[in-house]
């Protein structure tokens, strides 16, 4: 059963509600729509704080970013919402936030494509990094766009992250499980590590993705080093390289004096030390903050 337009407006408002009670949005960041028909996208206006949004204040626009109903003015970065409606068939759902954890990800350059945890190589496969874009442009779905085919979650370089999804509830689904996803692997490069899965591992969880009845055609997969994995590659169990990548030892390198720095200035701790350190230092900065 299809849902009235002041359905989908209370999907909207539930959704702006629950980006803003994350600390995904600050002041009038973020933006949300849905496509209710071939010609309509429903969206959030601009200037406004996602947190205290109404339903009288949404926007309705057509395919060409024309607003075509609402007292307040469309999002500015509507057009990057209209681009993936109509690159992106199936889609009619588009979220962009800043999630803090994402976001620092998409700021230091950092897609989030490795094979690490089974629930993202199932549900997303991997998460890719856009080239900048200014913001209110074209540049942004420009540069989205070469990525639509395959991934439904993006890191928008030195901005923030943008998912997609057949309703507006997964498409938020979606940017809370990348939003965890950087969280976690944060603390595992804080930790001194990040585990990833061996090739053979890999292929095993992507089997799960059949159980769901989930599609293989213009799935992204995911890297294991500089090789993209995807459930359609021929593999031997047990054969080849299935080590995992990193350091399977107990001790890591740490290069205190950067990329430039020589082999005198590189220290060997062990990665429980690192832990202790890491644990004490993020002590340290919580204390400080609430002095």
């Amino acid at each position: 059963m299809e849902k009235t337009i002041s359905q989908h407006k209370n999907d909207i408002i539930e959704i702006c509600r629950r980006v803003y009670a994350n600390g995904w949005v600050a002041a009038n960041d973020g933006n949300i729509s849905i496509k209710l028909d071939s010609n309509t996208v429903l969206c959030t206006p601009t200037g406004m704080s996602k947190g205290y949004l109404t339903t009288d204040e949404l926007i309705k626009v057509d395919m060409e970013g024309n607003k075509i109903d609402g007292h307040m003015e469309p999002s500015s970065e509507a057009k990057m919402h209209i681009d993936v409606y109509k690159n992106k068939p199936g889609i009619n759902s588009v979220v962009h936030a800043h999630p803090p954890y994402a976001t620092g990800f998409a700021v230091a350059g950092l897609p989030l494509d490795q094979c690490v945890m089974p629930e993202i190589i199932v549900g997303l496969g991997s998460i890719p990094l856009t080239k900048f874009g200014t913001p209110s442009t074209m540049e942004i779905p420009e540069n989205v766009r070469p990525y639509l085919k395959e991934y439904n979650v993006f890191l928008l370089e030195n901005h923030g992250a943008l998912s997609v999804g057949s309703d507006v509830y997964q498409a938020y689904y979606r940017m809370e499980s990348l939003e965890l996803f950087a969280k976690i692997s944060l603390f595992a490069k804080l930790a001194g590590k990040v585990q990833v899965l061996s090739e053979e591992d890999t292929k095993k969880v992507m089997e799960i993705r059949k159980q769901f009845n989930l599609p293989e055609e213009n799935y992204p997969g995911c890297r294991i080093d500089s090789k993209i994995v995807k459930p359609d590659d021929s593999y031997v169990p047990g054969a080849g390289n299935t080590e995992r990548n990193g350091n399977s030892g107990q001790s890591t390198v740490c290069s205190c004096g950067g990329a430039a720095a020589s082999s005198g200035d590189k220290i060997e701790i062990t990665r429980d030390k690192l832990v202790e350190l890491v644990t004490l230092i993020v002590s340290n900065v919580v204390k400080n903050l609430k002095q």
